[in-house]
């Protein structure tokens, strides 16, 4: 019997993404295969009932039968995206073929998110599957940066260092990318970075007994910096990798008392597992995590992202901006095609001096419906936060005035809400235009936007 392909993610899954996934399983496996235009289809029952299945169509190849995907969520620091090879949907006891962290982020927008940030999920995802394929995939969706900076290349170094496969990179296999050969190479190269402007700079020291790597870990009076615990996490995880059995100590770390550790936190998973310590404080012992990652049945971006990917696959509609629940943030696409980063705050500096009024409250999902020249601005929902998120349509006003209105002048703009949850089957009403129930009933507003009746038809239509 044929296997499958299933991509399991957290993300609104795309299409230059499962392409890649693909052409790598084909390479990896020496066979042949091709690729015509991708499709995502939601896959429906004889009700017309959602199954929670994505079916892939437009690749092709004798080694599987099909390619499927579905949302799952990670229970701590999880990839971007889990590959499996399997006649049946998987489970927590089947090993992956591929860990794939994806980003569209370059060392030119951020320094630290591109690099560190994320590696950590790659740390952590190994105590879970030690001997799968790791890949960083750069899925650029603006022009890469010529010159890289230094914590790009400390950053890719140590990628490498752990066997992370890194694809999507211009130059990535140039020699000043590669591995770290010893722990006094790795040592060198960071202590020899720019220091840090405020804040503590990481630095490391070895001793006869220890190695200490100075870095801030405090944030709001608790271990809270992702960057940082990113880079401690990958930092450690190479020390250990390159030999290191003795003592990895955090100093400098600025967290005020045994209470600010926090109990059973990412990072006291991961330094539990790499015998980190703390300077003046104690790591508590954590009980491991069986699971590393399960199905999503509980989360608004299930609606979301159906939503989205069936306007995507069955009208002319387009999405000019995503930001579903607990993923990654698109770029906002103007009427020229241009890509923007979509700011969170008006002002910054004066949120940053306690006016909070200058946060822009952002949609989940941004549609455009050229026939109607119509931009819907979507607020997703659990269904039993329905007045809620009526509630938050009314924060739109500044993030249409800075972008719909700036780069769509002569569309007309409504805002509604997308809800997901419950079993009740009583047609929406209101301001809520889509009910998506926990059994995949589809439950669509009469007075609904036309390109999601347009939509719905002919997903319908197609299913029959």
């Amino acid at each position: 019997m044929f296997k499958n392909l299933w991509i399991l993610t957290e993300e609104r899954p795309k299409k230059e993404v499962i392409e890649v996934i693909f052409q790598k399983y084909l390479k990896d496996n020496s066979i042949s295969g091709f690729v015509d235009y991708i499709r995502i289809l939601p896959v429906l029952d004889n009700n017309n009932s959602f199954s929670f299945v994505y079916e892939v169509s437009g690749i092709k190849t004798s080694k599987i039968q099909n390619m499927y995907i579905k949302i799952i969520s990670g229970t701590s620091s999880f990839v971007d995206y889990l590959v499996f090879e399997s006649v049946n949907e998987p489970n927590q006891n089947d090993i992956p073929l591929y860990a794939i962290e994806e980003t569209k982020t370059d060392d030119k927008e951020s320094r630290n998110t591109g690099v560190y940030q994320r590696c950590s999920k790659f740390v952590y995802i190994s105590f879970f599957y030690s001997n799968i394929s790791k890949i960083m995939l750069y899925n650029l969706q603006i022009e890469q940066k010529e010159e890289a900076t230094l914590t790009y290349i400390f950053g890719t170094k140590m990628l490498k260092t752990l066997d992370v496969e890194i694809l999507g990179k211009k130059g990535i296999d140039d020699k000043k990318y590669d591995a770290f050969k010893t722990i006094d190479e790795l040592i060198k190269l960071k202590n020899n970075m720019p220091s840090t402007r405020n804040g503590v700079t990481v630095r490391l020291i070895k001793k006869q007994n220890s190695i200490e790597i100075s870095a801030r870990l405090e944030k709001s009076g608790k271990l809270a910096s992702d960057p940082s615990i990113g880079m401690i996490t990958i930092i450690s995880s190479c020390l250990r990798k390159l030999g290191w059995k003795r003592d990895i100590v955090i100093t400098q770390h600025n967290l005020p008392n045994q209470q600010s550790v926090g109990k059973n936190n990412k990072f006291i998973q991961i330094a539990n597992k790499l015998n980190i310590k703390l300077e003046n404080l104690t790591i508590p012992i954590a009980k491991p995590k069986n699971e590393y990652w399960y199905y999503e049945i509980n989360g608004e971006k299930i609606g979301t992202i159906f939503l989205d990917i069936v306007v995507d696959e069955f009208s002319k509609g387009f999405t000019i901006y995503h930001n579903h629940a607990g993923c990654e943030r698109g770029y906002f696409f103007t009427n020229n095609g241009e890509k923007l980063a979509v700011e969170k705050y008006k002002d910054r500096e004066k949120y940053k001096a306690g006016d909070k009024s200058q946060i822009i409250a952002l949609p989940d999902l941004v549609l455009k419906d050229d026939e109607e020249k119509l931009i819907i601005n979507i607020e997703g929902e659990m269904y039993k936060n329905a007045t809620l998120g009526i509630e938050q349509l009314k924060g739109f006003d500044a993030f249409e005035k800075h972008y719909i209105s700036e780069y769509y002048p002569s569309f007309d703009i409504t805002r509604t809400v997308v809800l997901y949850g419950s079993d009740d089957t009583k047609k929406p009403i209101g301001k809520i235009s889509f009910v998506l129930t926990t059994k995949g009933k589809i439950l669509i507003n009469i007075k609904a936007p036309k390109l999601f009746k347009d939509s719905f038809s002919n997903i319908f239509d197609y299913w029959k």
